[in-house]
This record gives C-alpha cells, structure tokens and sequence, in this order.
C-alpha cells in the first residue's frame, strides 16, 4: 500500500493505525460476530463505544463533570442554525465575531432565527487576520458571543480565546480541536465537525454547559432540540455509528500519543517549518497576517500566480495531495491536522525547494 502525503483540508488525514483498526472491526467488531456498520447502536457493544468516546474526549480536553457531551450529525452547518435556536429566545440578540466564510455561514443562519450583530468583521480586511480585543465590544445584555477559532479557507486562527465580558460563549472549533488550546470551561457550548482532527465526516461533537443545555426553548423539533439528544445519551435516532467508532479510536490515537500538549507541539514544529520557509523568500506570499496564522492551514500563493497550476501539478506527481487553495480564493493551501507527519511537511518543503530554484 502506498500512501500519499494528505494535506486535504477535509476530510482530513487519518493515523494509519486508526484506519487499521476499522478494517480488522468492518467485519467483526471485537467478537460479536456483527461487523462495525452491522451492530445495533441500542447493543451494549455499541454503548461502550459511546461511552469510551465520551470518556476519552473528556479527559484530553478537560471537560467540568457537569458538561454534556452530544455526537450528533450534520456537522458545523447545522450546529450555525442548531446552536442559535437553542440559546437566542425571542427579543434576544446573539453577538459575532466575523474571521471567516464559516462565521459569515454562522451569521446568516442566526439571522434567519433572530437579531445577530457581528462586532468585528473582517471581510474589508480580506479575512487576513483575527481581532485584538481592543478591536470589539461586547454588549452587557447579549444572549451570546460567537466566534470560529481556526478558519481553514483564509488560514487565520484565534491564538487567545475571544474576551467575551462575562457574556456565554459558543466557538465552531471543527477544525482545531485536539490540536490546539481550548479551555472548555470558559465556553457554554463547543462544536466541532469530526472530519479535521477527530474522524471521518458525518460525526460532530457538542460540548454544553448546564447553561447551555438548560437555556433551550419548548417545543423545539426534537431531532434539534439538545435536551432531547442529552436525555438519550446522543441515542435518539440511529446515529453515525462507524463515525463513532473511528472517533474513539482517534481520541485513542491521541492520548497514546502523548496528548493535546504533545499534539500542540507537534503541529506548531510542522507549522514553524512551513512557516519558515514561506517567509524566506519573496517567491512565496502567505496570505495571512504573521500574528493570526494558523497551525492547521497554511494558506499561501506563489508570487507568480501563474506558476500556481504547474506548482499544484508537480506537487501531485510527487504525492503531496489535497494543496490547491479553496476556490473562493485560489492559491495554495496547506492542511497539517493532527495525524499529518512532520515528514509530509519536510516533503512539501523540499518540493518547495526545488521549484523555486527551478523558477528563480
């Protein structure tokens, strides 16, 4: 088998022991005799599952005992809308930072629900960088503040968490939980999709605080309603369940290794070395501001954008997939999620190299 260097910004790249671990359970999980995509998500087989995940996820993120966590589906998208219509009650209005297409995505389906005021927007700016904190205000009567910590179209990521004034807040963090600090404890509700850090695509974790779970209106639809999905223990209807499972042997993966600390380390060395020689020469131009990049997606162009698409081309034929840049703004992107090895990144840079030196 040969596996190529994934710099995807998602689905990401997976640890190959993981991916192991779902090919030996595909058909058998453990001994009983069903494979994985086959047991009943009401087996006790498939309740230890639930509660291994929930049980690892607490521990490497330190999440209070009185938190709720929730795997649900429908990734970040849903939770825009999902987390608004359980925590803005009418006459309320929620507070947003803007950092991204993700956050105006979030804008929008608040909007749909009730009066959303975004108190820093960065789209005049090209989304090259996150706020300082003296750059927004927070109103002493809104419901919540929002804020996507990592932004994996423009490469820009909060390095410290928003200053919210005492206010509840929420954070979409799908695409660097488990890889960067989060101190749960500070936010009323966490989300995040699996397919960055976690697992596959279709899982996505919600992290609520009483606050949060207690906050939610009556007679909500029930497949949107928290409380329901708290009262069945992320049960209520037949969930992902091979998404589940791939989950908890991720957050395996990552407590075998050392942790989030040590998964920190990890991507900051990769991001140091991308970094480093991005900033080496004036061939390259990273997008975003030095004081926002982010660990998980570096985002750049050649200055020559027209040696781009040969770039790309050489850059496949040498097995380091997955780096063209999101379409709506082009250019190259680099995705170095957790189980992406320093050795792709000492790939890519060597590629980086050798074009340069090719084109100078």
């Amino acid at each position: 088998m040969t596996r190529l260097h994934n710099f995807g910004a998602g689905p990401g790249v997976l640890p190959l022991e993981v991916i192991k671990a779902c090919k030996k359970n595909l058909e058998e999980l453990g001994s009983s005799g069903l494979g994985l995509m086959e047991t009943s998500h009401r087996s006790p087989v498939f309740q230890a599952i639930v509660d291994e995940a929930d049980a690892r996820l607490r521990r490497l993120l330190g999440i209070p005992d009185d938190y709720s966590v929730l795997f649900l589906q429908g990734g970040a998208s849903l939770q825009f809308h999902m987390s608004a219509l359980n925590l803005l009650d009418r006459g309320e209005h929620a507070e947003i930072i803007v950092t991204g297409t993700w956050s105006q995505k979030a804008y929008s389906e608040i909007d749909k629900l009730g009066e959303v005021r975004a108190i820093w927007d960065g789209a005049q700016e090209g989304f090259t960088r996150v706020p300082d904190h003296s750059e927004y205000s927070v109103s002493e009567d809104a419901a919540y503040i929002h804020y996507t910590s990592n932004n994996t179209i423009y490469g820009t990521q909060f390095h410290e968490m928003p200053d919210s004034r005492g206010r509840p807040m929420v954070v979409d963090a799908s695409s660097d939980i488990t890889g960067a600090r989060l101190d749960v404890s500070a936010h009323d509700v966490v989300y995040a999709g699996a397919q960055k850090n976690l697992g596959p695509s279709g899982v996505t974790v919600v992290i609520l605080s009483p606050w949060a779970l207690e906050k939610g209106r009556e007679g909500l639809p029930s497949m949107l309603d928290y409380k329901v999905h708290e009262s069945k223990g992320s049960l209520f209807n037949t969930p992902n369940t091979y998404g589940i499972f791939v989950l908890k042997e991720v957050l395996g993966w990552i407590e075998r290794g050392g942790g989030v600390q040590t998964a920190i380390d990890r991507n900051a060395a990769k991001a140091s070395l991308l970094y480093g020689h991005l900033d080496s020469s004036d061939f390259w131009a990273p997008r975003a501001l030095k004081s926002s990049r982010s660990v998980m997606n570096a985002t750049w162009r050649i200055s020559d954008h027209g040696l781009e698409a040969a770039f790309l081309e050489g850059a496949e034929e040498r097995g380091l997939m997955g780096l063209k840049g999101h379409r709506s703004v082009g250019g190259i992107r680099a995705s170095m999620y957790n189980a992406l090895e320093l050795s792709s990144v000492e790939a890519l840079v060597a590629w980086m190299t050798e074009f340069e030196s090719m084109h100078s």
